[in-house]
């Protein structure tokens, strides 16, 4: 079997990486940046910070902090407008996953014109977006070096999911010093994001030795310092090993893809604007539970990376250890325990599982499942 690898063509990673960035893209020729980022970054200096820094390399810069958490199709319009204004001839993504995938969204339609649901499914673009670089603050979604990129509908309160090989980034920065400002509350939900990415990418039906070992690796390091990560954020070993961790997990995902985990929370991010991390954590246990049947060899091996002795244990004995020691990762970082906690209604569960069956990142689950097999689920996980 074929495969085809998918990663940004230069990574710079590590403290000081955004000075290095900095430099790297006034080398690319760069003059002018449509700066995407949320209000939140922009009012805490870290978007100013950035701009500093293009300055010092004389590239000019413009802001648009429109990116909202689960970015709009709105958000995405309102970018491109400000797009045309400043005439940028390339985009900065700074933030997690939202100003990263608005950002693409802006890109992408910058280059091949239309709307942005236009290009929901696989490949559906034709040429390659406006040059992005994308400066991450999180540990968690990965967007700044993947092909996916998830937008809201607002009209369908729905997650659109677009996976492009024309939305990777150009370069992708993960400085873990402009992580460690990141609250508890975050820290918990893009770490247990990562670790969804890449338990998924590792029990996939498009998984490939590489894409295995970016994830097994990837679970490793989260199991070993999201906990300090969570209750110490100043402690920058455990960022930076977070900032590693995520990058992996996207390596394996980006190639190896998803699962229900993943297509199951779009849904409930679209219809309720709930955290994306934090659907996820609640759940991965409840869907590995289901996949355990065809899976449990390799959960067994997402056991023994998360530290659990395995040695004597059977496989479906080693799949069971692996969704214990998730579930008690999830209590020990403050993670609710169940979706009735974030406001999903029972009596919503048909509309969000026939949305989660059409969601591409559900195709490589290990075990495909019917709709009523998607619906207990959601009902296992409220």
């Amino acid at each position: 079997m074929s495969s085809t690898f998918f990663i940004p063509s230069v990574n710079m990673m590590g403290t000081g990486s955004l000075d290095e960035a900095v430099v790297a893209i006034r080398k690319y020729g760069f003059r002018h940046a449509l700066i995407v980022t949320d209000a939140g970054l922009a009012k805490a200096g870290v978007a100013t910070k950035v701009a500093d820094l293009l300055a010092q390399q004389d590239i000019n810069s413009t802001l648009f902090d429109g990116a909202k958490p689960n970015p709009t199709v709105g958000n995405v319009e309102a970018g491109l407008a400000k797009l045309g204004e400043c005439k940028a001839d390339f985009i900065i993504s700074l933030g997690g996953g939202s100003p990263h995938d608005c950002a693409k969204g802006i890109a992408l339609c910058a280059a091949n014109g239309g709307h942005i649901s236009e290009y929901e499914g696989v490949d559906r673009s034709t040429r390659a977006q406006m040059p992005l670089i994308a400066i991450n603050t999180t540990a968690g979604t990965a967007s700044e070096m993947t092909r996916f990129c998830i937008i809201t509908d607002e009209a369908r309160h729905v997650k659109m999911a677009i996976v492009d090989r024309n939305v990777t980034p150009l370069l992708s920065v993960n400085d873990p010093s402009l992580m460690a400002a990141m609250p508890k509350g975050l820290t918990a939900a893009t770490g247990m994001d990562a670790l969804t990415h890449a338990v998924e990418a590792y029990v996939s039906t498009a998984a490939t030795p590489i894409t295995d070992a970016c994830a097994l690796k990837a679970v490793s390091l989260i199991s070993a310092n999201l906990r300090t990560a969570v209750a110490q954020g100043q402690d920058m070993p455990a960022r930076e090993n977070m900032a590693y961790a995520q990058f992996l997990a996207g390596m394996a995902f980006n190639n190896a893809s998803l699962g229900y985990v993943h297509a199951m929370a779009h849904q409930l991010g679209g219809f309720y604007d709930l955290p994306h991390g934090v659907c996820n954590a609640v759940l991965l246990p409840h869907v590995e539970a289901f996949n355990a049947s065809v899976a449990a060899t390799r959960l067994k091996d997402v056991a023994t990376a998360m530290g659990v002795n395995t040695s004597g244990m059977s496989d479906e004995q080693g799949a069971q250890a692996a969704i214990a020691a998730i579930r008690t990762l999830s209590r020990d970082i403050g993670i609710p325990a169940g979706l009735e906690e974030l406001g999903t209604k029972a009596e919503d569960i048909p509309t969000l599982a026939a949305n989660a069956m059409k969601d591409a990142c559900g195709f490589t689950n290990p075990r495909q499942a019917t709709q009523a097999e998607i619906e207990e689920i959601f009902r296992g996980a409220l």
